[in-house]
């Protein structure tokens, strides 16, 4: 039996390698991750198993069995350390080395409609898209979407030609990008989220632009009732998994299994 393991973000620097393959009996994720602390290197970065995203062949391991799911021989795991911000009340972290900064807007007659592409004009290096509020579960949703999307463009393997709209697509579970745009897209009379990727000083620059329309207690708004009805999914479908937040899984598996 053969794991490919792929390395992602700080996690190469916990074992000094991006690639690691297993001719062993390993079962389930959960053997894998016991294993891998117990041969991590003891002078590398510390290997954080609280913060990780783990990926069977592209799938986010929370939309299949969690820890608990079965592996099978030639498959291929892909580890994405997730850094968060620490206490700031700015919601910041990192994936795949990449800077993430979420600004949870309040909808202002000074927001134009051309406001997103004054700001995409304004900082050209940093990638930024906006989401419709409603479609926005919590942090850890947001998370795991971009986490496809960074793992997808690395891979090449984006469903659009820009990282945007595969962002856009994978929330709203569709890859119409025109559908995308419509439901999930920023409406003018709608709160809105805006994602930030880039250089952490750009990124500070875009906050201070931002700061007088963002949310005082952001991403707080429960929108779990619109998206089960928007997306259809029943009671009985949330009942099958043994999850925390099986509203969050279903969501994320619906944005992994995009092609």
């Amino acid at each position: 039996m053969l794991i490919t393991v792929k390395l992602l973000g700080g996690a190469k620097k916990s074992f000094s390698t991006d690639t690691m393959s297993f001719e062993k009996n390993i079962s389930t994720l959960s053997e894998l991750i016991n294993h891998l602390i117990q041969i991590k290197p003891k002078d590398t970065l510390e290997f954080d198993i609280a913060n990780l995203l783990i990926a069977v062949n592209g799938i986010d391991s929370s939309a299949l069995d969690g820890l608990d799911t079965k592996l099978e021989d030639n498959d291929v795991i892909s580890i994405i350390p997730i850094i968060h911000g620490g206490s700031s009340p700015r919601i910041q972290f990192s994936i795949m080395d990449s800077n993430v900064e979420i600004f949870d807007i309040v909808i202002h007659k000074e927001l134009e409609i051309e406001f997103l592409n004054k700001l995409r004009e304004k900082y050209p290096y940093l990638i930024i898209q906006a989401v419709n509020s409603r479609f926005i579960l919590d942090a850890n949703h947001i998370k795991k979407i971009l986490a496809l999307s960074l793992y997808a463009k690395k891979n090449k393997t984006l469903l659009s030609k820009k990282i945007e709209t595969d962002i856009l697509l994978r929330f709203a579970c569709t890859t119409q990008i025109s559908q995308a745009i419509k439901v999930a897209g920023r409406k003018p009379k709608n709160d809105f989220v805006i994602i930030g990727i880039g250089k952490k000083s750009t990124l500070d620059k875009l906050h201070s632009d931002l700061i007088s329309y963002l949310n005082p207690q952001p991403l707080s708004k429960n929108n779990h009732e619109f998206l089960k009805k928007q997306f259809k999914i029943s009671k009985k479908q949330m009942s099958t998994l043994s999850s925390s937040d099986p509203l969050e899984d279903i969501l994320v598996e619906k944005a992994a299994v995009l092609f």
